[in-house]
């Protein structure tokens, strides 16, 4: 039997997504009939949209892309990241408050964070700021060896670098939290706008780089709770996405839909583990990787956060980031039905 071939992100707070298929309950039947294969957000998405996956965690943003295209994509039923209200891995580095950015440059690998930020920048800043892209990326941990010191070095050193030719970098991921986590240890104070004020030494891995002044002061925004200030609602960044034309009849069958919510739940009671092996490679504190994953992430999608989708999504289309809106297909669960989304009736609803 060919075995259905999995695109998975390759950060942190994927891991309780996939506990089940790599260290629990699934492992041998993912041997048997899953193919796993770890890259960032972005890429994530292109191996769905050509067929080079089968099913895979895409930014959320990119549904609507790839379905635009022609290929139809059903979302799997009660699994995503999101985050309520702040999450600390999606973050606006800023050398000045955030509504006098005149440009920002733009970590290329999460098209959905993208999204985030132009909306936020046009509806909750009400800016124009030049956006562009690093070329090559120096903000993404897309090699699992940039979890290590020195890697880290790498990502710290980019975004100094970028700073000096932009007003503000988008960090994600991996790298993000971990500036996060160290504003928090060293203190913040809160800023006119309600972001985090702090000191470059935030980013600082070695005393001999200089892209920065120590004493220069950073404004940082959590993307996420800059989204709840605009729209009081949850942010969905990814969701687990199949290729219908993979699927005898188009459909997803049942038992796969179940396999990936069973890898969840086993994932779910794993979070101090994961924690703890996280904690090792990335030399962070164990606690604080706990706290993420149990608190900011949020690994349904309830109704709330479906609603935050929707909304995602009509903003995203408001300002031309996609194109008209399609409806949403959702597979059934293990205790629910298949459902199919018209996105102007729901949203009316809302």
């Amino acid at each position: 039997m060919t075995k259905l071939r999995i695109s998975v992100v390759q950060y942190l707070n994927t891991a309780p997504l996939i506990r089940g298929f790599t260290h629990g309950p699934l492992r041998d039947l993912a041997e048997k009939e899953y193919d796993l294969s770890f890259t960032v957000p972005s890429q994530c998405a292109e191996a769905l949209r050509t067929g080079a996956a089968d099913i895979a965690i895409i930014p959320a943003i990119e549904y609507q892309r790839i379905v635009s295209q022609g290929i139809p994509l059903t979302i799997l039923p009660d699994l995503a990241i999101a985050s309520k209200e702040r999450v600390r891995s999606l973050l606006l580095v800023s050398k000045v408050p955030i509504r006098q950015a005149r440009r920002i440059a733009l970590d290329p690998s999460s098209r959905s964070t993208q999204a985030l930020t132009k909306i936020l920048a046009a509806r909750r800043w009400q800016i124009t700021p030049e956006f562009f892209e690093p070329a090559p990326p120096a903000t993404t941990n897309e090699n699992s060896d940039k979890r290590h010191a020195g890697g880290d070095a790498k990502v710290y050193s980019g975004i100094a670098a970028l700073l000096a030719n932009a007003d503000a970098v988008l960090v994600i991921g991996d790298a993000a939290l971990r500036i996060a986590i160290a504003a928090e240890a060293q203190g913040v104070k809160p800023g006119p706008d309600g972001e985090w004020l702090t000191s470059a030494a935030t980013l600082a891995d070695s005393p001999a780089r200089h892209d920065l002044p120590q004493n220069s002061q950073l404004h940082i925004y959590d993307v996420v709770k800059e989204w709840w200030h605009l729209t009081e609602k949850p942010a969905v960044l990814a969701i687990w996405a199949a290729r219908n034309q993979s699927f005898p009849n188009n459909l997803v069958p049942a038992s796969v839909t179940a396999d990936f919510q069973s890898s969840l739940d086993f994932g779910l009671t794993q979070i101090p583990q994961i924690a703890a092996e996280a904690a090792n490679e990335m030399h962070l504190p164990e606690k604080e990787l706990c706290l993420y994953l149990q608190k900011n992430i949020d690994y349904t999608l309830d109704q709330e956060n479906l609603q935050g989708l929707l909304r995602f999504f009509q903003e995203s289309q408001a300002l031309n980031l996609i194109p008209p809106l399609s409806h949403i297909s959702i597979a059934a669960g293990p205790d629910s039905p298949a459902r199919h989304i018209d996105f102007t009736v729901a949203q009316k609803r809302a």
